[in-house]
């Protein structure tokens, strides 16, 4: 939430959780920090029909964003099914959906695109793009108001390692932080 409330005009937050005290105590001390109202919810699927952005990040082994929940022009990250038993996005949604992938052949092997690839309603070729071939200009991001982008992501190492090295070398530079040095 942070991440986005930095890049993103919010002007609203719907927090939900299987354990409702969670939803609770992450409104409570995000709400205050961010100056944003977040509101936690029991009822996933109307928060995602009045969201422009949903972020999901879960253990799920069965999808929960439905399809028919997500409205036109809606952005979703999907960030939880980082191995080939998690789920969270409905195969039906991938289908219609421009899916950006952070792997393309990670993705399809272990993301939400590989369920909807597992019950033969989609091909690999049929994935718009990687995030990289966006960034580099290579391919367009959103190209319509109403179209509904999934981004599929898995994880990748590298890159991980990569934004790890970038966040010390700014925490280095403005002197924030702890410096840990071990002794081999």
């Amino acid at each position: 939430m942070r991440a986005l409330h930095s890049v993103l005009p919010l002007k609203k937050i719907y927090a939900f959780d299987l354990i409702e005290l969670a939803a609770n105590t992450l409104a409570a001390e995000l709400s205050s920090e961010l100056k944003i109202d977040i509101e936690p919810v029991r009822d996933f699927s109307r928060a995602i029909q009045k969201s422009d952005v949903c972020v999901t990040c879960t253990p799920a082994k069965h999808f929960f964003v439905h399809k028919e929940d997500v409205a036109p022009g809606t952005f979703i990250a999907a960030v939880g099914a980082d191995d080939a038993h998690k789920q969270e996005i409905d195969p039906t949604l991938i289908v219609s959906a421009k899916v950006v992938t952070d792997s393309l052949e990670q993705s399809c092997a272990i993301g939400d695109t590989h369920h909807a690839i597992a019950q033969g309603l989609v091909r690999k070729e049929n994935i718009y793009a990687e995030l990289g071939e966006i960034v580099a200009g290579k391919k367009s991001g959103r190209t319509t108001d109403d179209e509904i982008i999934v981004f599929d992501s898995t994880g990748v190492a590298t890159e991980d390692a990569v934004a790890a090295v970038a966040a010390y070398e700014k925490a280095r530079t403005i002197s924030v932080g702890t410096y840990f040095q071990f002794a081999a």
